[in-house]
């Protein structure tokens, strides 16, 4: 997606493409080639070769969770802080009872939006999902990982 395209609820997932396609691509055939080695030179160092592959794929997967982990406590973070400047006073205790992925899919709901549908998420249990889905008007986060 270009910037120029309003970033919307419909486009707003991203996909890195040297890690979705080129690394993910590279991984999953390794381990298919090895899993075939195996088969027809089945030996200790081809049955270690899969195990290798294996773990290559879950690092690979451990290191694109653990950036976004540390991206979802900042957006925590930042959401709360934005409710705390945007709410009513009377209505901060309440903050601290959104769970993380309501925080989460607050983000992109705009400045004149947010405190009704924080209030929305509290009484009815909204996910991330529902909350994105009643965002009128959406606020484009593009610096995301």
């Amino acid at each position: 997606m270009s910037k120029s395209e309003p970033q919307s609820l419909k486009n707003h997932g991203r996909l890195d493409p040297p890690y979705h396609f080129v690394l993910l691509f590279v991984l999953l055939a390794n381990l298919i080639i090895s899993i075939v080695y195996v088969i027809k030179h089945p030996c200790f160092y081809s049955a270690w070769f899969v195990v290798l592959s294996v773990a290559a794929i879950l690092a690979l997967l451990k290191m694109r969770m653990y950036p976004m982990k540390v991206q979802d406590r900042v957006i925590r973070l930042e959401e709360r802080l934005r409710l705390q400047a945007l709410a009513p006073s009377e209505w901060h205790t309440q903050m601290n009872r959104l769970s993380e992925d309501q925080l989460i899919g607050l983000r992109f709901a705009s400045d004149d939006e947010v405190v009704e549908l924080a209030k929305q998420a509290l009484e009815h249990n909204l996910t991330r999902k529902q909350i994105k889905e009643r965002i009128k008007d959406w606020r484009a986060d593009y610096w995301r990982v």
